[in-house]
């Protein structure tokens, strides 16, 4: 009994070193980006390809996300870049949808762990779903829930005017870092806070468990999966894995589809992160969103498949 506790804790533990070292390099590599990005790509032309006037922004969105290889966590950095360069907030939230479900990664592992047309299912689900719900909180004026302060560009300590011309172009990449190193500074309780959660869950929920409560023989097995999912933050690379060996130990495959939208469309620590931007209102919409997308395709997976 102390073993299989100890090995527990080591997995927590385990989890929370490796998560808080891969999202760290991740949100500053990422947000470093994305500022030297705006500084070659003039707001104008972001807001011109991803306007919500234009239907066709909601589809580049989507198909934005699907060639971005971000899981749920790594996408609020480019997020915030999108509404600092005040693009559609439709198109920034199909995006949110989008980008962890649809990345390439586990579009590849969809198809060599389920085959080609389960793979289609999955991608025309996230991808219509995603379009669908941004259209519709632009509509009804989410727009008004995100939090002033998320538009506002974090101010760097730059080196001055005492710079000369060589020390300006040093300057200009020394205040995206001083920018993005804010703005982490900023999300690191919250980043902090989500992956110690997310590792106690993933640590001490055994699998078992979860196949046990999610299997064929529970009516509501596919809802459950999908709220499971949520808290169990796991990375694209590993959720498709885990997926397969969970329906080996007896786990409905309508749930295993619950599951997978579930984990790598949400997770608890995406959703903490989101508190810096959003106020709950748009959180709540964000996670209804998820959940109903992951219920439904369990649902049509276990009628069509």
């Amino acid at each position: 009994m102390f073993s299989f506790e100890l090995n527990m804790l080591t997995d927590t533990l385990n989890m929370f070193a490796f998560l808080a070292i891969e999202l760290t390099a991740l949100f500053l590599l990422i947000s470093y980006l994305v500022g030297v990005l705006q500084q070659y790509i003039p707001p104008t032309r972001i807001q011109s390809i991803l306007s919500s006037q234009n239907g066709k922004g909601y589809v580049v969105a989507a198909l934005l996300g699907a060639i971005t290889p971000f899981c749920s966590c790594s996408t609020i950095p480019f997020l915030k870049g999108l509404l600092r360069a005040n693009a559609g907030f439709g198109t920034m939230m199909v995006f949110l949808f989008a980008s962890p479900l649809l990345n390439p990664i586990i579009i590849g592992l969809f198809a060599v762990t389920f085959g080609l047309k389960v793979t289609v299912f999955y991608f025309v689900i996230a991808m219509g779903v995603s379009v669908i719900a941004g259209y519709l909180l632009e509509q009804l004026g989410f727009e008004r829930y995100v939090k002033a302060e998320a538009y506002s560009e974090p101010e760097p300590k730059g080196c001055g005017s005492n710079c000369g011309s060589k020390g300006a172009s040093i300057s200009s990449w020394r205040k995206i870092w001083n920018s993005t190193w804010a703005d982490f500074k900023k999300v690191l309780p919250y980043l902090i806070g989500g992956i110690a959660i997310g590792s106690i869950i993933y640590g001490f929920m055994p699998t078992e468990f979860v196949a046990s409560v999610a299997s064929d023989n529970n009516p509501f097995a596919i809802p459950v999966a999908a709220v499971i999912g949520i808290p169990l933050y796991i990375r694209a690379e590993a959720v498709i894995p885990l997926s397969a060996a969970l329906a080996a130990k007896g786990m409905g495959l309508g749930a295993v589809m619950a599951l997978i939208i579930g984990s790598a469309g949400a997770s608890l620590t995406e959703v903490i992160l989101l508190k810096a931007i959003f106020t709950n209102k748009v959180i709540v919409a964000f996670l209804v969103v998820i959940l109903s997308m992951a219920i439904t395709a369990g649902y049509l997976y276990s009628v069509l498949f």
